[in-house]
């Protein structure tokens, strides 16, 4: 989810990446990739008019998206090709004559040369009148300016919410601050902007070969978008970054850097590192020498460049830090180590009550890397230390902010809750259907449990919610439905032989019940709203999503995807233990949603909660898709609260009506 301020990070983790970040690509990879992408895609085969629109359209926004260079008269013939023009268009694609992007490319550096001027005398006038701007303006406008004084507009509009955010996080108490401010944000969009113009960060011309990998970057991205909201093709350096959430372990002394208005700063230490272990380091200190070389003044993809690049496993890091007299200097020796990202993995907490405990899980992403470390083993450990303070009676598993991650962990997460049975159904472009299932034949948990959810619960969060409320042994609490996104990618991100990096769309999933949570997501059993409730948060505000669809359910698993022998020993070990559909949380939810909604009627941080978020619906409405503003502070966290209250009304349930663990075959 883009955030309403982007703040530049970068975390130092390998200084020798797993991946070659020099990757060269050339023109002729275009199509060589395009087939790839055909032959994997779940819909679409071949280069048509339709892709060669989007993907024009695609171009201009992942350079303009908030349509501040290019004029309506200048974008307008893009935007709206005709079909005699997107046939000849076509006919050049498939020549491999990809001129109608490079003069789109042209048209794109003269929008920035005329940004740039008008900039320079906007930054002079904004440095003597920034005290009476306004706080808030629009992010993104609907429509491309009519005119160049309206350009000069939207730039400035974009230079003053920059240095609101600043305001907001530093001191700009004298004149000098603040133009270093506007410095900032100059030397931020002049680093974009050069890539388009093909020059370096001193300005200089790039050569050849680094010209054409940028254009067949960009057109293959453009085109990856085409076929679906998913579908993405990635430089070397995002797939390093992606790999790394993914796997939740790296190599490195574990410093996240920014950009700030002094200089580079520490925006991150994190947990566990060498940095954070040696207490030395703070947040918002200055980083000025690496290794007895000086970084002051350097641009910061060289101080990037510096440490991602060091052949030694020590670093020595100079630091400044403002102090309330001075600034004091001192040098920090690291040495590179393995480190696993345990803050980024999950949270773990618990509630004693009568009898016991109830548990109280937070996982972010369904991980897994060779190392051993996965989400299925993470939850399986918390649920021992939580037996390990008394009987567990209930559990909360809160995947409110959960945006997916491996298919394979969230099936076996899942599968920590149910007995034998199908928990994910897959269709692929051919019509082929394939079943994942746990085939374990006893649930690790099987008591009163509540998923948690929010509208950015997305992807394998989706498959765990909906399977587990398929066969009735949780019950869902949050927004009132998920994010959306029920589609299958097949990526090579993870694959460090790859010659690409790239995600497809290859295929759907559904869950036991057939249904799909593509584009509806995950319906709340209870709704308890998250502050993301008023915003435009969804598979369906995404460009080109999938549209939904359904297969026959899978309660009795049909094992028609498993040869002969596969399939008798299936029917002999798997299918007597197979979980059946629970009906008893169905039957009493009116009640514990009536419990809820009188509980939650009279809790007064809750009123303040329904009254903040109705106080910036109007603001969420004019806000683009997918974008939040600022997060509603709140001093309780007020649907985990609600989500252990809930679990304690099933526990009483439970022992009152005497809960079955299997119920009909539905």
């Amino acid at each position: 989810m883009r955030k309403a301020i982007v703040i530049f990070l970068f975390c130092i983790f390998w200084m020798q990446p797993a991946f070659p970040l020099s990757q060269s690509l050339q023109y002729q990879d275009i199509s060589r990739v395009m087939d790839r992408f055909f032959t994997f895609h779940i819909e679409n085969k071949k280069l048509n008019t339709t892709i060669v629109r989007r993907s024009m359209k695609l171009y201009i926004e992942h350079f303009d998206p908030e349509k501040a260079y290019l004029l309506e008269s200048e974008a307008g013939p893009y935007l709206a090709i005709s079909d005699k023009k997107a046939l000849e268009i076509l006919a050049r694609l498939e020549r491999r004559d990809y001129s109608d992007f490079f003069a789109l490319n042209g048209l794109i550096q003269q929008s920035i040369v005329r940004a740039q001027a008008a900039r320079g005398f906007v930054a002079k006038e904004l440095v003597h009148a920034m005290e009476e701007t306004e706080a808030t303006r629009p992010f993104v406008f609907q429509g491309f300016a009519s005119s160049e004084h309206e350009l000069i507009e939207r730039q400035k509009n974009r230079m003053i919410r920059f240095y609101l955010y600043h305001k907001a996080r530093t001191h700009l108490d004298s004149q000098e601050r603040k133009t270093k401010v506007f410095e900032l944000f100059e030397k931020r969009v002049t680093r974009i902007e050069n890539t388009y113009l093909f020059l370096t960060t001193e300005h200089g011309p790039l050569n050849g070969e680094r010209v054409e990998y940028l254009l067949t970057l960009r057109i293959l991205k453009a085109f990856a978008k085409s076929l679906d909201t998913h579908t993405s093709f990635f430089s070397p350096e995002e797939a390093f970054e992606m790999r790394m959430t993914l796997e939740k372990h790296f190599e490195g002394v574990g410093v996240v850097l920014a950009e700030g208005v002094d200089g580079v700063i520490i925006a991150e230490l994190i947990k566990g590192s060498p940095a954070e272990l040696s207490g030395q380091i703070q947040i918002n200190d200055l980083l000025v020498e690496i290794n007895g070389i000086s970084t002051s003044g350097a641009p910061f993809e060289k101080v990037l460049e510096m440490l991602k690049y060091s052949d030694d496993n020590k670093l020595i890091l100079g630091f400044k830090r403002e102090e309330a007299e001075n600034s004091s200097f001192y040098r920090v020796p690291l040495l590179k180590k393995a480190i696993v990202m345990n803050e980024e993995r999950m949270q773990v907490g618990y509630e004693k009550v009568d009898g016991g405990v109830i548990g109280k899980i937070k996982l972010h992403s369904f991980y897994e890397s060779a190392g051993g470390v996965s989400s299925e083993k993470d939850i399986k450990d918390a649920i021992d230390s939580f037996r390990e303070q008394g009987e567990l009676l209930g559990l909360v598993l809160d995947l409110r902010e959960n945006s997916g991650g491996f298919l394979s962990q969230a099936v076996k997460v899942a599968g920590l809750f149910v007995s034998s049975g199908v928990i994910v159904i897959s269709k692929y472009g051919q019509g082929e259907i394939h079943y994942l299932r746990n085939i374990v034949p006893k649930a690790y948990f099987s008591g009163p449990l509540v998923i948690l959810t929010s509208k950015m619960s997305a992807s394998a969060s989706e498959i765990v919610a909906q399977a587990l409320q398929d066969y009735g042994v949780a019950l869902i609490v949050g927004d009132k439905h998920t994010f959306g996104k029920g589609s299958i990618q097949y990526q090579t991100v993870t694959d460090s032989k790859a010659d690409m990096f790239f995600k497809v769309t290859v295929g759907r999933y559904y869950t036991p019940s057939g249904k799909s949570t593509q584009i509806d997501g995950v319906a709340a059993d209870i709704v308890v709203p998250t502050h993301y409730a008023p915003y435009k948060i969804g598979e369906k505000y995404l460009e080109y999503p999938l549209p939904q669809d359904k297969v026959q359910p899978a309660f009795i698993d049909p094992l028609t995807d498993l040869d002969e022998r596969a399939r008798r020993l299936f029917q002999m070990r798997y299918l007597p233990y197979t979980q059946r559909v629970v009906l008893f949380w169905k039957e009493h939810l009116p009640t514990l949603r009536q419990q809820s909604v009188e509980r939650l009627s009279k809790d007064p941080d809750f009123q303040i909660l329904k009254q903040k978020i109705a106080s910036i619906q109007i603001r969420a409405d004019s806000l683009p898709p997918n974008m939040v503003d600022e997060p509603i502070l709140m001093s309780v966290d007020l649907q985990m609260k609600e989500a252990v209250n809930i679990v304690k009304d099933m526990m009483i349930l439970e022992i009152h009506e005497e809960m079955p663990r299997t119920g009909s075959d539905n």
